[in-house]
């Protein structure tokens, strides 16, 4: 049964050190959609970027292998990626032997894919700094509004209102404040997120209480971006909207989701604290 408690999250687990595609554990999106109010057809375009920094294998001859590799997993696919179970799969490599970085490449490709239930990207670098660097995301920062804060969860969409009787407005407004938490496990999820959108002025006070209301709760990093972009949206009505958050690495993996109105493909600026 796909739901988290019966995935590997929060168990003694024995780290395999041999290929084994049983050990993705995928966890269908419709339960928290519903929840959250979204049906086919969806109302948004997306991605999930996923970075690990732990893939290695073994060559033909049994050298070390070591890469980087990106993984994008589209938001129309049914279901979404357990993260532990990801890592104890791509841990899985580091003592198999494989043929061919194209042979590898071919394999992530099928069982991601299979276990996603739709087609995912996979690229793999080089483990080296150049092409790595860091940035920061675009846009206006928040974070330094002078505002008393005392909710800290569940998310309180009342936050959220916009200035219907202004001029519309084209901006990006960026927080480095975005914590939730793991559904089973508890452990904080740690974040930034971006925020895009053509519409009426957001209250951006607002905004932080709504944004700092997710620190207490529980749920996945995809259902967080998912919540973030229905309720701005409801409570906000842009024409245009685009939520994007980065999230840092744990197990070696940093998960990165996207949703938007339009159909524009994000790049994958890795962040300081990533």
């Amino acid at each position: 049964m796909s739901t988290p408690e019966h995935s590997p999250l929060g168990k003694t687990t024995v780290y395999a050190d041999r290929y084994d595609p049983a050990l993705l554990f995928p966890i269908p999106r419709s339960a928290k959609r519903e929840e959250i109010g979204v049906a086919e057809p969806l109302p948004f375009h997306g991605i999930d970027i996923w970075n690990a920094y732990e893939l290695s294998w073994l060559d033909a001859r049994g050298k070390p292998v070591a890469a980087l590799a990106e993984f994008r997993v589209p938001a129309e696919s049914p279901n979404i990626i357990e993260s532990k179970s990801f890592k104890l799969y791509l841990n899985g490599f580091s003592q198999e032997r494989v043929a061919s970085t194209d042979a590898l490449l071919a394999t992530l490709l099928r069982d991601l894919s299979a276990a996603a239930g739709a087609p995912v990207q996979v690229l793999l670098t080089e483990p080296r700094a150049k092409g790595h660097a860091t940035t920061d995301l675009a846009g206006e920062s928040i974070d330094d509004l002078d505002v008393e804060i005392s909710d800290y969860g569940p998310p309180r969409a009342d936050y959220l209102t916009a200035d219907a009787a202004s001029s519309t407005v084209e901006e990006t407004l960026v927080s480095d404040l975005l914590r939730s938490n793991c559904p089973v496990t508890g452990q904080p999820d740690w974040g930034s997120v971006q925020i895009r959108y053509r519409g009426a002025p957001i209250d951006r006070e607002g905004l932080l209480r709504y944004l700092v209301s997710f620190r207490n709760h529980n749920e996945f990093h995809e259902q967080c971006v998912e919540r973030i972009f229905v309720d701005v949206m409801a409570r906000c009505r842009p024409e245009q909207l685009s939520v994007y958050a980065r999230y840092t690495r744990r197990g070696g993996l940093d998960i990165n989701p996207y949703r938007s109105t339009g159909t524009d493909t994000p790049d994958n600026p890795r962040g300081a604290r990533q």
